[in-house]
């Protein structure tokens, strides 16, 4: 059997004999077809509404309109969405002064190219596009305190909206269960330390804050109520298949019209682990793979397949390398793996520190597995220095894996696209 791996913008590819392999793990939203074309599916939506009235009504008499809109790292169908959006709030009312704002999080800011990229030409040239920048504060504004007493503080834009909108996409997610909905707002548009205290080492810990968990997800609790606190009014989600098209689409009400779409998602992407001694997985391919930051999200998927002391290998082509200098230092400079976690463990909400939950999540991973990363040549000490081993290829990795007919291989080629559930 060949498996293809998503690797960049192409592909790594590997031939096994059947006795080799266990299992391969793979999301069933991939084969899913619908009648309707991505255009199609996202306008029906709109006409369909889940838990709210249609988006045209909504827009009646608001002036100022505010549409979040996700950023670079994110592979949204943004070409497809936005105009939708646009009209329809035109559609109801044709005054409305309307602003797109990037939803960047603690990422750093959206390119006028890759901006071009997501939404094309037109609509960055006539419409009114701003960058949500965490560090800004005399753009944002403190709106209230979240369940876990951590302050929650938005992009002031989207404040003082008559009209609060989002578009995004429902992917599973490696400690908030799912993307999209409420994620727009928070971490979306929110400061550094509303982002931070949500992402503490104490939720992260939290046994909910896995794939494809919703219901007492801490995380969750406190992105409901941000988005709640910002008024969110409406969203757009899609779901999308392993080409990155849109194959299903889901409008109206933040909780019940994302919850709609996650039970969606989780009908074909759930599959049950099948425990080996070494697990291959990818991160998806760009833009999802493009740092190492980002492939912590893969290899929670193969870490939920593989034995304790096994080998979790990814397949990732890191094109912006290792993706933030705290994440990266603190795997360097760690005196041990143990060290670290309990060190993240002892931080209290309101002291995390940039990225401290990816690198507390590796951390975990890399206590009870080995894990080597097949890469460019370029990630080499990157890669060893943050407590890993480099591949060039995947032969070079089950080689150093140590793979033979006594060992077992399970197989999940897309890591960010399943949901592995141990019963």
């Amino acid at each position: 059997i060949t498996v293809a791996f998503p690797y960049g913008k192409e592909f790594l590819t590997h031939s096994f004999e059947d006795f080799q392999l266990k299992a391969v793990l793979t999301s069933k939203i991939h084969d899913y077809k619908s009648a309707l074309s991505q255009e199609a599916l996202v306008e029906d939506a709109l006409k369909f509404p889940i838990g709210s009235k249609p988006l045209q009504e909504l827009a009646k008499g608001k002036h100022n309109v505010v549409i979040i809109a996700s950023d670079h790292t994110r592979p949204v169908p943004s070409k497809i969405i936005i105009p939708a959006m646009l009209r329809e709030i035109r559609m109801g009312n044709p005054d409305a002064d309307i602003t797109i704002l990037i939803a960047t999080g603690c990422h750093r800011g959206t390119e006028r190219s890759e901006l071009i990229a997501k939404f094309g030409e037109e609509i960055v040239e006539k419409e009114k596009i701003v960058v949500h920048n965490c560090d800004d504060e005399e753009n944002l504004v403190n709106i209230g305190t979240l369940p876990s007493g951590g302050q929650c503080t938005i992009n002031r834009i989207a404040w003082e909206a008559d009209l609060l909108c989002a578009e995004g996409f429902i992917e599973p997610h490696f400690f908030a269960g799912f993307s999209g909905g409420r994620k727009s707002v928070l971490p979306g548009i929110c400061d550094k330390v509303t982002v931070l205290g949500n992402h503490c080492s104490k939720f992260i810990d939290s046994p909910f804050a896995r794939t494809g968990i919703l219901d007492n997800n801490p995380l969750h609790c406190d992105m409901l109520e941000a988005a709640r606190l910002a008024k969110l009014a409406y969203i757009v989600n899609v779901v999308i298949d392993e080409s990155k098209k849109t194959v299903a689409a889901f409008a109206g009400n933040y909780v019940t019209a994302h919850r709609t779409g996650c039970d969606f998602l989780l009908g074909y992407c759930r599959v049950k682990a099948q425990i080996a001694d070494i697990v291959i997985t990818s991160n998806g391919g760009a833009p999802l793979d493009q740092n190492l930051y980002q492939c912590v999200k893969g290899m929670t998927a193969a870490e939920a397949s593989c034995r304790s002391g096994g080998t979790i290998i990814m397949c990732a082509e890191c094109a912006d390398g290792h993706g933030g200098e705290g994440f990266y230092k603190a795997l360097r400079d760690c005196k041990s793996l143990a060290e670290l976690y309990a060190r993240q463990m002892a931080t209290p909400q309101d002291k995390t520190a940039p990225d401290q939950w990816e690198s507390q999540i590796l951390a975990r991973i890399l206590m009870h597995h080995k894990v080597i990363v097949v890469s460019r040549p370029e990630m080499q000490k990157t890669i060893e220095d943050m407590k890993m081993q480099y591949a060039p290829n995947l032969d070079a990795a089950l080689k150093a894996a140590k793979y033979g007919n006594s060992k077992t291989l399970t197989v999940i080629p897309n890591g960010i696209s399943v949901i592995i559930a141990n019963q």
